[in-house]
């Protein structure tokens, strides 16, 4: 697992902008929601997965209020879990 956590964490690093990573297939990334909700997620190996947030501040939002991936420039890694367990 370490081997693709560097890999996720280095692909959220090189990225300009969060919507980057959200063309990529293999991190799977996408938001959380229910008590996760203001979290994304990016697959690792089997069911563990990065969690993370958007750290800019104010975190950008669309005009109907969700996330706007185009402008998030940083994020804040929470940790690494089972989000299914």
């Amino acid at each position: 697992m370490a081997k693709v956590l560097r890999q996720r964490l280095d692909e959220l690093y090189d990225a300009d902008v969060l919507a980057q990573i959200g063309f990529l297939p293999a991190p799977r990334c996408h938001e959380l929601k229910g008590n996760r909700a203001g979290q994304l997620s990016v697959d690792l190996a089997g069911p563990y997965r990065l969690i993370f947030e958007p750290a800019n501040d104010p975190v950008p939002t669309k005009p109907d209020g969700g996330l706007d991936w185009r402008r998030v420039t940083a994020v804040r890694i929470r940790e690494v879990t089972d989000t299914h367990g």
